[in-house]
């Protein structure tokens, strides 16, 4: 969306040609370098860390998060042609195992780089768990719920040629399964390949914040902190920990001076194998247990959840996914949600089911606002509300960005009222979900689906409601405009 908004912004302009390169988790497709020599300067409009921004050495550049591209385009295009008429503009560091760290601390506070280190674990983290996960749900569909007992042997023990029956020993003991015969081993097979995808989401988390901070030389050891933090108990906690840890210990190892025969070893040996040693003796001597008691104390927390205090979890975790649809909050409560899905516990499923729900409603509100009252929104709105709703569908809040941004002070506590609902009613309905991604494709990993469709129409009815009040008694100049230019 913040290409888009370059892109349209651009083909308006006659002093500036702009090409895009988008590094999103699909579609990539990178600038050739001959085109990135000829540019006159670079914007970097992201939320997450620039893969391979050593290309990019020399040029001037400007930086932003993506809501400001996508809100102020026409201001970026400005400030870029300013940086490659400057000859003092900041420029792209060409010190690829540095880049990440020393140039964008030049020009991004400590706090802002913590945030997009995070957010780019976070990123490189979601399809382990949407993988993970709907392999988990595919299990439970075609092996039963109760498949989840004996997997393990289930999925070791047989084969094709050597399928089970309902009585199976498992660890010495005999279980009867509700299915037999291929469906049982076939769930058994994919829910070990989800537990497979699983186990790597905290070591995902932990290997590229740290990436994100101090480039390759900090993905080693924040795989190795992550897998640690597993060992230990501290789950997605420690995750975080030790991808900071990690990052930050590896850029101060990258910024020691070397002789020059022992440059060419520090970021394949030496930055990896201290920053792991530090890490590791961190974890395992300081950090571990009381990173292990947190975890623990919230397990039992959600564990302890019923009634009220489900229904307030709810709400706020509804509030959560609808504030800045897809930034920072929203990522907070999906991680919050996908951290205890490998575990199977019902609470886990349930907050999972509450995250899911209510990261739908606003697109889908959205597109159903532009259609009821076509009147209050932009030409642009308008285009967009015609493929929000398969947005919202799939569980892409995304999908309501472009509304957020044009509108956030109508658009933004709608959505939120909306999702607040979502989400108590989720929580109070005890409505679970084995699937962390797929929205209402997904609808045979829910249980009961009927309360997932209730809570996401009950907010989406709210959200739409408040959101056209809202633009009805305070309305927007934009749209009057755009009114007033079709009518002229």
């Amino acid at each position: 969306m913040a290409a888009d908004a370059l892109t349209q912004t651009a083909a308006e302009r006659d002093d500036v040609a702009l090409t895009v390169e988008t590094q999103g988790s699909s579609n990539n497709e990178s600038v050739s370098q001959a085109t990135i020599d000829a540019a006159d300067a670079v914007i970097f409009a992201t939320d997450v860390g620039v893969r391979d921004r050593e290309r990019f050495a020399g040029k001037p550049v400007i930086e932003s998060g993506v809501k400001r591209a996508i809100n102020e385009p026409g201001t970026m295009l400005d400030e870029a042609i300013a940086a490659a008429r400057n000859p003092h503009a900041h420029k792209v560091s060409g010190t690829a195992t540095r880049a990440d760290a020393e140039e964008e601390g030049k020009s991004l506070g400590w706090g802002k780089r913590i945030q997009q280190a995070i957010m780019t674990g976070v990123s490189y983290m979601v399809p382990f768990v949407a993988a993970g996960g709907l392999l988990l749900a595919l299990g439970f569909l075609f092996g039963g719920a109760d498949m989840a007992n004996g997997w393990q042997a289930l999925s070791t023990d047989f084969s094709l040629g050597n399928l089970p029956g309902h009585d199976v020993t498992v660890d010495g003991e005999l279980m009867h399964f509700e299915r037999s015969g291929f469906l049982l081993y076939l769930g058994a097979v994919l829910f070990a390949i989800g537990q497979a995808a699983m186990g790597f989401i905290v070591a995902a988390l932990s290997g590229y914040i740290a990436y994100a901070l101090a480039g390759r030389p900090g993905i080693a050891p924040g795989f190795a902190g992550g897998a640690i933090a597993v060992t230990l108990g501290a789950g997605f906690i420690g995750g975080l920990v030790t991808g900071l840890l990690a990052g930050f210990v590896a850029l101060w190892i990258g910024n020691w001076k070397v002789p020059r025969w022992l440059g060419s070893l520090m970021p394949v040996v030496i930055i990896p194998l201290l920053t792991s040693l530090v890490v590791g003796l961190a974890m395992y001597l300081l950090l571990g247990a009381p990173l292990a008691a947190i975890m623990d104390g919230l397990q039992n927390w959600l564990s302890s959840m019923s009634g009220s205090s489900a229904v307030l979890l709810g709400i706020i975790l509804g509030l959560m996914m609808c504030f800045d649809l897809g930034g920072p909050v929203n990522k907070a409560a999906y991680l919050f949600a996908t951290a205890g899905l490998s575990t199977g516990d019902e609470s886990s499923m349930q907050i999972m089911a509450a995250v899911m729900a209510s990261g739908m409603v606003a697109p889908i509100a959205l597109s159903l606002a532009t259609f009821i009252r076509k009147s209050l929104f932009t030409p642009a709105e308008q285009e967009n509300g015609k493929s929000a709703w398969l947005l919202g569908l799939s569980f892409v809040s995304e999908g309501a960005i472009p509304f957020a941004a044009a509108d956030p002070f109508r658009v933004i506590p709608s959505m939120m009222a909306g999702g607040a609902v979502t989400g108590a009613v989720s929580m109070a309905l005890s409505v679970g979900s084995r699937a962390p991604h797929g929205g209402v494709f997904v609808l045979f990993a829910i249980d009961p689906f009927w309360g997932y469709l209730v809570a996401i129409a009950a907010g989406v009815v709210v959200s739409t409601a408040a959101v056209l009040a809202m633009k009805q008694f305070w309305p927007n100049k934009a749209v009057e405009e755009a009114a007033q230019n079709v009518a002229a």
